[in-house]
């Protein structure tokens, strides 16, 4: 008999290649366009651009990357103040720090997981009453589900505080009929290897606002002005796709909505088989919005279902199953001891309590059901076991 450290890996949300990427790939090396631009670029930012209904989109590096070039652009400096979703990856932040800017977080709500409304509404009162209003709100759309951007969109606009929308892992979500990441003053998106699509690394940013991403353009390569020399006179990034990498990035377009469907698909599965065991509950789908389902999060009740999240996570991991927490808080970070931090109520810190108890099961679009019911049996026989005790 097959011993469980001798069964395949399961991964918690691996590429899944379309078949196309090396028709791209073989046009890159035909033609020799090998650097970061060439007609893949091209192409790609405005499939990109089309699939999501915005004026313009840029291809860079990372989603990272992304999110400093809309800070850069806003004028974002030392001694400004950015708000950002404390319930979400480390990347989020980090370029506030670049831009030697302080980070305030805001805490989730329970509807969507995302930035709560009222805690931002409140950090926003109190800028304002202290005259150092941030120059701009980052807000994430965590494993695919949409903020609800109305309300905190229209917080924003009260205080004329631009938005950037990191939907890093939202890509193909919709809120009330229209694509993630085109809400704010800048969207952003992801292409790591673990995405629902992706380049190997690489992201875009994304606005309506053509000129501001002329200058982004201009700022991801190196800020190189516009002389038959080198000159530069402003300081600029290395931040530019490479042609190869948008090849397999138009290639993973083409199948972006069957790979919604497919995760989602694997959503309702591990619902319908796991949400009749007390204690247990999916991550929520905010009405009028369409969850790209990135990956599938729960959170688990202790005192009803008698385990930790610890010990599921164990448990999985000991089948050869790959399974992670809910993201750590930002304001919970040694990197940002002392930030400014607003939770959803006096009484309640939901992103607290969303990593103390939540976790994401694998979620892979080239997850076969075999694999995923044997993920399904290793988490019921853990839960049952405790239940019946």
């Amino acid at each position: 008999m097959m011993q469980k450290s001798e069964q395949k890996r399961i991964f918690l949300s691996a590429p899944h290649m379309s078949g196309n990427e090396m028709n791209y790939i073989h046009d890159a090396f035909e033609t020799n366009w090998i650097a970061p631009l060439g007609p893949n670029v091209d192409a790609f930012e405005k499939e990109i651009a089309n699939y999501v209904g915005v004026s313009e989109a840029v291809a860079v590096s990372s989603g990272t990357a992304a999110i400093h070039l809309a800070l850069s652009l806003l004028d974002v400096e030392k001694g400004d103040k950015v708000f950002c979703s404390t319930l979400t990856f480390v990347a989020s932040a980090n370029p506030i720090l670049y831009q030697g800017a302080e980070p305030v977080f805001i805490d989730s709500e329970p509807e969507t997981w995302n930035m709560s409304p009222q805690a931002l509404e409140k950090a926003l009162k109190d800028a304002c009453i202290n005259g150092n209003l941030p120059k701009a709100v980052i807000v994430v759309n965590l494993y695919g589900q949409s903020a609800k951007m109305d309300e905190i969109v229209s917080l924003c606009n009260q205080y004329n505080v631009p938005v950037i929308e990191d939907a890093a892992e939202s890509l193909g979500s919709i809120y009330k009929g229209k694509a993630s990441g085109t809400f704010g003053k800048f969207g952003i998106f992801s292409f790591n290897g673990n995405k629902i699509i992706t380049t190997s690394s690489g992201g875009m940013l994304v606005s309506n606002d053509v000129e501001a991403l002329k200058k982004a353009r201009f700022l991801a390569t190196q800020a190189k002005d516009h002389a038959l020399h080198y000159q530069h006179s402003t300081i600029g990034f290395n931040y530019r796709m490479s042609n190869i990498l948008a090849g397999i990035g138009r290639a993973q377009l083409e199948v972006l909505d069957e790979r919604v469907q497919a995760r989602r698909l694997l959503f309702d599965r591990y619902k319908q088989e796991l949400c009749s065991i007390p204690g247990l509950h999916f991550m929520p789908e905010l009405q009028h919005t369409i969850s790209n389902r990135w990956l599938t999060a729960l959170t688990i009740d202790e005192d009803v279902i008698g385990t930790s999240v610890h010990s599921i996570l164990k448990a999985l991991s000991e089948d050869n199953i790959e399974a992670r927490p809910i993201w750590k808080p930002l304001h919970m970070q040694p990197l940002f001891e002392g930030a400014n931090y607003y939770s959803h109520s006096e009484n309640m810190s939901v992103s607290e309590n969303l990593f103390s108890t939540g976790l994401c099961l694998p979620s892979g679009s080239n997850l076969r059901e075999e694999d995923q019911m044997r993920v399904i049996k290793c988490v019921k026989e853990l839960l049952k076991m405790r239940v019946s005790l």
